[in-house]
């Protein structure tokens, strides 16, 4: 097949989830098909970068935008009243880059990522999947309610714009995919139960158990610019880990992930480091004894969870990122919801070595036999096969 993919990112540096999940799949799909990848970016893409993406792909349109801009076409979604989301990622200008590389490239289907990019492929004859990857609604209105009263207006609005344009994908697409089965739960539409779940994988030959010098404790690790993400960082910092202190006064905590704000900053201290960006964030894992990922707020899958997990590192969480991997609570890791619990899981972990190993070692076995990227890859081909298959 020729597979047109749509993405509102440029899939490298593989720095965000959705970049992720988009580069895996381009990789693999490529095996078999040939690959067309048109993207938007609001910086420009190194050399580097587009090598790593070029070299799957038979042609990459990248459609450069400016962060004003797009601020300007977020007010008009505002004055529109449609999502600012969608509004953001879509001009005139893309509009009409990708109906034109779209009829050069004359793909058998379209694959297009988020709802960011649906108004990009309206009127399209051509045979459409769209990739919801999560239940962004769900996401929106759970931020919302760990949000400022001025900031929880704006979320309302959009929870609301995002959940219309999630109902208008159903009538524009021919198939959808998500993430999980928990997300595709809380689209509450008539045919939800049509979206096909095609979960993430794990490259288990890069993010494999490494032996090094433990250094610290725990590690959270992840994109410190994201919502979710500086919400567990805040409160890992500021709520868990006083009560581990009292019993363990010594432990020690690593932030690591790109573009940490200032509110994750300051965060630092002589018992807490803050790395930023790393060239190596295998090594963030092994240097830990750890992972403790107290997320609040989000949806989708939690790819942060299965790297750490990968390189048989114990793991703590809460339930709204264990749910969507399909795990038991203190097997494959340990589960808890509110400080006091998380952080007596913290305390019970680092002092009981043996048990510490065993839920190690059962996450370890679980990622490696359930999240390969191949076989994940795979259900996604059917689903834009059958696409082709029944348009014709």
């Amino acid at each position: 097949m020729k597979i047109l993919v749509a993405l509102p990112r440029f899939p490298h540096p593989i720095d965000k989830g959705d970049k992720l999940r988009a580069f895996n799949q381009i990789r693999c799909l490529s095996q078999h098909h040939d690959i067309y990848l048109f993207c938007t970016s609001n910086q420009w893409v190194s050399d580097d970068d587009f090598h790593a993406v070029e070299q799957y792909c038979k042609a990459v349109k990248v459609v450069h935008y400016s962060r004003l801009g797009a601020g300007w076409n977020v007010i008009r979604a505002l004055f529109s009243k449609k999502s600012l989301q969608v509004g953001y990622w879509t001009s005139k200008r893309t509009i009409k880059k990708f109906r034109k590389f779209e009829k050069k490239v004359q793909p058998d289907v379209l694959y297009c990522q988020m709802i960011r990019t649906m108004e990009w492929v309206k009127g399209s004859t051509t045979p459409k999947v769209l990739d919801f990857q999560d239940a962004l609604s769900k996401n929106i209105e759970r931020r919302m309610y760990h949000s400022r009263f001025w900031w929880r207006r704006v979320m309302h609005y959009e929870f609301k714009m995002v959940r219309s344009c999630e109902y208008d994908a159903f009538d524009i697409f021919d198939a959808l995919t998500i993430i999980s089965e928990t997300d595709k739960d809380v689209i509450p539409h008539r045919r939800s139960d049509e979206i096909v779940v095609v979960p993430n994988g794990i490259d288990t030959a890069y993010f494999a158990p490494l032996e090094v010098e433990k250094r610290y404790d725990i590690v959270f690790c992840g994109n410190m610019k994201y919502a979710p993400n500086v919400d567990a960082a805040k409160y890992l910092v500021n709520d868990i880990m006083p009560k581990v202190w009292k019993a363990m006064p010594e432990t020690r905590v690593l932030m690591s992930g790109t573009n940490p704000t200032k509110t994750v900053k300051r965060l630092a201290s002589e018992r807490v480091t803050v790395s930023g960006r790393v060239d190596d964030i295998r090594q963030s894992y092994a240097q830990s004894r750890l992972f403790v990922a107290p997320m609040r707020m989000g949806s989708g899958m939690q790819n942060k969870l299965l790297e750490a997990m990968a390189m048989r590192l114990p793991c703590i969480t809460t339930a709204i990122a264990s749910t969507p991997l399909g795990v038991s609570n203190g097997q494959q890791l340990a589960v808890a919801d509110n400080a006091a619990q998380i952080a007596e899981k913290i305390v019970e972990l680092l002092k009981n070595q043996q048990l510490s190993t065993e839920i190690a070692q059962n996450g370890y076995s679980y990622v490696t036999a359930n999240f390969d990227w191949q076989k994940r890859c795979a259900e996604l081909e059917k689903v834009l096969s059958n696409t082709v298959n029944n348009k014709k």
